[in-house]
């Protein structure tokens, strides 16, 4: 009995903080990576087998599989290739142009913000307009070339910087204000050492979502009136029935869509290493 009621001694107690300690380092060592990759190879995996053809009740001509997709961009190689590029420098010319022209329209909102708000809100009813009807007025203005896929781009990726960027310039902790204020900056200092700083993380936030949305905008655009690019690439093969290399254009746009959104991330990490630090411990 005095045993049991004896205190132990440090050494005689049960060693499950050191293996929490354990699994905790294993789970943040392990790559963040490995879970998307494995869904994406198992998601590969039940389409290459039909899976999805039973679930839906498709045929093959309906929904190739991926080795279909992938033998028709190896035969088609050199005409994707051009395509690709051509809508790319309609994709990342739009959304540059239009990620400008978002900041621009919300730094003059916060520089003015009575009258910014109410700006802000208009363009943000940008993205109510049915891109379906966007593309042919552009098209009648610009023409059929690349100007007139990177309005539509332009158009889409506006009115999410505004909002992203009016948000961030405006969200700064008053005690701050009043000390810049307090060592006579002037607004223009304010602006650049103070609201700019932490309206970063909100401009990249915005550059990956327009990196994401404007390849659905060019592509859109080709759809209605275009000599060349995936998007007339795609509406021409579905018209023909060749439905490998449509869904050829439909992995290559998705790919690149991909790869510019990565793009940004990595410009962001080597801008604002602050923030992304910041993102990882709060993970």
């Amino acid at each position: 009995m005095k045993e049991l009621l004896a205190p132990r001694s440090v050494d005689s107690l049960p060693s499950k903080p050191s293996t929490f300690k354990m699994k905790t380092s294993f789970n943040r060592k392990r790559p963040s990576y490995l879970l998307p990759l494995g869904l994406g190879v198992l998601f590969l995996v039940v389409w290459q087998l039909e899976g999805f053809h039973r679930l839906f009740s498709l045929e093959q001509y309906q929904l190739p599989i991926p080795s279909s997709i992938a033998a028709s961009i190896q035969e088609n190689i050199d005409v994707l290739w051009s395509y690709s590029m051509y809508t790319g420098n309609e994709m990342l010319g739009g959304c540059l142009i239009g990620s400008l022209l978002g900041f621009l329209a919300a730094a003059a909102a916060s520089w003015f913000p009575r009258l910014g708000r109410g700006g802000i809100t208009l363009m943000a009813s940008l993205n109510a307009v049915p891109i379906v009807a966007l593309a042919p007025v552009m098209n009648n203005w610009f023409g059929d070339g690349v100007a007139s896929k990177m309005a539509i781009v332009s158009i889409m990726t506006m009115a999410t910087m505004a909002v992203a960027a009016f948000k961030g310039l405006r969200s700064i902790d008053p005690t701050s204000i009043e000390l810049m204020h307090a060592y006579a900056a002037g607004k223009l200092q304010v602006f650049m050492k103070l609201r700019l700083r932490a309206a970063l993380p909100h401009l990249f936030t915005a550059l990956k979502i327009n990196m994401s949305t404007s390849i659905i905008g060019a592509i859109v655009g080709e759809f209605f009136i275009s000599s060349r690019g995936l998007g007339y690439l795609l509406s021409d093969q579905i018209k023909l029935a060749n439905m490998p290399l449509a869904w050829s254009c439909i992995v290559i746009a998705a790919v690149l869509g991909i790869v510019l959104y990565y793009l940004v991330q990595l410009v962001e990490r080597l801008v604002i290493p602050w923030h992304a630090a910041q993102r990882k411990r709060q993970r």
